[in-house]
């Protein structure tokens, strides 16, 4: 193996993973948070309502495509928006758990920064939630779309006036989404599989469910993607050493690395930071 492949592997693995206790009280805290957070936006139904006929609109006139042809195509089959509905209400929070276990065990300096990212759009959600509430597709009228969780199951939600756990003004952004978006962007850059850009499918698959179950609109979408897209601007991967080695592109092959092994890479010296990028293969 090349001196420098060799001394790059053991910088990437001089990463010390967090302390687990710490990391799992950390992560708790952030929920905690931001679910008691939520909760303070509650209560603003008028303003709720007025800020979505403004978003209905606005929609309407950019032309963004309208959110019923989605829930059509869901509707086509009781066993599809059954299948739409249990992969809202089931799939958010266990995928994003899951890649954060993955990257805590397999590839500790992604974890730190993947973290960091979700905490930062979360943040910004929570923010945007308490500032501007918003009531969902599926609750206005002028939309003619339905609660697919409530007519077809299973749902999420209770009556607004009755459901405590959590606030459903808080449409815009989708945490669904940005979530979503960032799982399939960690491991992306977290893995060096060729297959790993079939990871936006999850992003892709979530944004149609949220669509079509008129749990949200198109722009709330755009915002989380906009959020995201400043989170990952600001917030770069770093190594034990405090740089930012990790570039958020593949690595490629160079006429240096042509014909060798994945194991065997050895970066010419433009490419020697790319080496970071698969940090674990």
């Amino acid at each position: 193996m090349n001196g420098r492949t060799e001394a790059a592997r053991r910088e990437t693995d001089a990463i010390a993973r967090s302390p687990l206790v710490r990391e799992l009280l950390l992560v708790a805290g952030l929920f905690l948070v931001y679910k008691f957070g939520r909760q303070l936006a509650t209560g603003h139904t008028g303003e709720a309502f007025r800020n979505a006929d403004r978003v209905w609109d606005l929609e309407r006139a950019v032309r963004l495509p309208g959110e019923g042809a989605v829930q059509h195509l869901l509707l086509h089959g009781d066993t599809l928006i059954h299948l739409a509905n249990t992969y809202y209400a089931t799939v958010h929070f266990p995928a994003t758990a899951a890649f954060l276990v993955w990257t805590y065990l397999r590839r500790p300096a992604h974890y730190v920064w993947a973290r960091r990212v979700l905490a930062a759009v979360t943040a910004a959600a929570l923010v945007a939630h308490l500032t501007f509430p918003l009531a969902p597709p599926r609750m206005l009228a002028a939309t003619g779309l339905i609660d697919t969780g409530r007519v077809y199951g299973p749902s999420v939600y209770g009556s607004p006036q009755t459901d405590h756990l959590s606030n459903q003004f808080a449409a815009m952004p989708s945490l669904h989404f940005g979530w979503a978006l960032m799982v399939a962007i960690g491991l992306i850059v977290a893995t060096r599989s060729r297959w790993r850009w079939l990871w936006l499918l999850h992003p892709l698959l979530t944004l149609l469910v949220i669509v079509g179950t008129a749990n949200h609109y198109w722009l709330d979408a755009i915002v989380a993607t906009a959020l995201l897209g400043i989170a990952l601007a600001v917030i770069r991967p770093q190594t034990s050493s405090g740089g930012t080695p990790i570039s958020l592109r593949s690595p490629r092959r160079t006429a240096t690395t042509a014909g060798r092994g994945a194991d065997q890479l050895v970066p010419s010296a433009r490419d020697e930071e790319a080496v970071l990028v698969g940090a674990g293969r």
